[in-house]
């Protein structure tokens, strides 16, 4: 995996030079762990068993590349199995309409299977789909669709994968494979409400082919830390990690979720001058953000910051969430260092930024939201692509190290008691 990754550009560019097919396996949009392991994992697949060796098999994160920092349980995954982010393939960096007008594009989608507007030209050059939800749409005669209702895509490539030649199949394809897994399915739990039964079997596939794989707890554990960590952020990276916008005919608020306590926030080094130029930079009049901890208990605490240099705006925001009683918030303010930020502590843990969206929405009047869908739960939240609207789960996921998480088990493996010297 980690040489077909790191050769993959290399391999685009001899093929544009040469006017030879380039075969881009690519996910959706929201470019999470399951649209990006399963682009890799198959293009990886692909590129090992085509009988068109001629054609560069090129996996396509659909991100620009700014992005991905924020993607921050897949930057942990795919660093610990030494996948070279540098060599990876983002949407800004592949001309995908020039390709296809020169007639060298060839598409296989996963995680999706509907591309949007802008992308409506590139519709014929779809030869494959592997997606886990219900088709929306039929496809041509000619395109292969696999659209099964399983918990996570990455199950759909696994399955594809260890259908073929054997020894495909390497140690961190399958690392990738099973994490990503693990991970949609809320660690196989039936509470959860997303595995099937293809699922586990795929699972105890890549356990049995690869018996040093990590633990299921803990892997699961760490991408949930990984998810959860912002330590290695900017503060305009943090605001936009969860991102939604409300819009109303004169204005658009910004609306974050922030996985930091509010004194932390408030510490951040040149906090202020982020704040102006994230809204500045964007045209957002003002901003709501909630910050989201746990205490020792792991039990949640919210906190809320409304920042706006409009003090009608900031006023009348404030006096909304204030007044609010479906749900009450249960605001206490809280000293703030500036006057064009308010904070509060939020006594109503269980109010979701979910819950306050409408509150915010129906005060400017606005259309709604952008951003994506409105999928905030209880911590831990609902993962990506949830076949549920609400995960059912109340066990917070405690503040820990991904990296402390990996090497405590390897310690403990190796017979090393816990705190001994490494």
């Amino acid at each position: 995996m980690q040489r077909f990754v790191e050769g993959s550009r290399a391999a685009l560019q001899e093929n544009i030079r040469h006017h030879r097919e380039v075969h881009v396996v690519m996910g959706n949009e929201a470019c999470d762990l399951d649209s990006t392991v399963s682009a890799l994992a198959l293009a990886y697949f692909l590129a090992k068993t085509s009988p068109a060796p001629k054609a560069a098999f090129i996996p396509v994160l659909n991100i620009p590349r700014a992005d991905f920092a924020l993607r921050t349980e897949t930057t942990f995954l795919l660093r610990e199995q030494g996948v070279p982010a540098a060599s990876l393939v983002f949407r800004d960096e592949i001309d995908l309409g020039g390709l296809h007008r020169a007639g060298l594009l060839t598409l296989t989608l996963v995680d999706h299977h509907v591309l949007p507007g802008a992308d409506a030209a590139l519709e014929e050059a779809v030869v494959e789909v592997l997606d886990h939800r219900p088709l929306e749409r039929d496809r041509a005669p000619g395109c292969r669709v696999t659209a099964e209702p399983v918990g996570s895509c990455a199950t759909l490539v696994t399955e594809r994968i260890a259908q073929g030649p054997p020894g495909v199949l390497d140690g961190p394809t399958a690392a990738l494979l099973h994490g990503t897994i693990l991970l949609d399915c809320v660690n196989l739990s039936p509470a959860a409400g997303k595995v099937t039964p293809r699922d586990v079997a795929c699972v105890s596939l890549l356990e049995e082919r690869f018996p040093e794989l990590p633990a299921r707890d803990t892997i699961f554990q760490a991408l949930q830390a990984a998810k959860f960590d912002v330590s290695g952020l900017t503060t305009e990276q943090m605001l936009r990690k969860d991102l939604k916008v409300l819009s109303s005919d004169e204005l658009l608020l910004a609306v974050s979720a922030i996985y930091v306590d509010l004194e932390t926030f408030l510490r951040r080094p040149g906090l202020l001058p982020d704040l102006e130029g994230f809204c500045q930079a964007r045209g957002y009049a003002g901003l709501v953000a909630m910050t989201i901890s746990f205490n020792e208990r792991n039990e949640p605490a919210r906190q809320l910051v409304v920042y706006s240099r409009r003090e009608t705006l900031r006023s009348a925001v404030c006096r909304v969430l204030e007044e609010e009683t479906t749900p009450s918030l249960q605001l206490q303010p809280l000293a703030s260092p500036w006057s064009c930020v308010v904070t509060y502590v939020q006594g109503n843990a269980l109010a979701s930024r979910k819950k306050v969206l409408p509150v915010l929405r129906a005060a400017l009047g606005g259309p709604g939201a952008a951003g994506g869908p409105e999928d905030e739960v209880v911590p831990p939240p609902t993962p990506m692509n949830s076949l549920v609207e609400e995960c059912p789960l109340a066990q917070a996921v405690p503040p820990l190290c991904p990296q402390d998480v990996l090497e405590r088990v390897s310690r403990i493996a190796a017979g090393q008691p816990p705190g001994s010297p490494k």
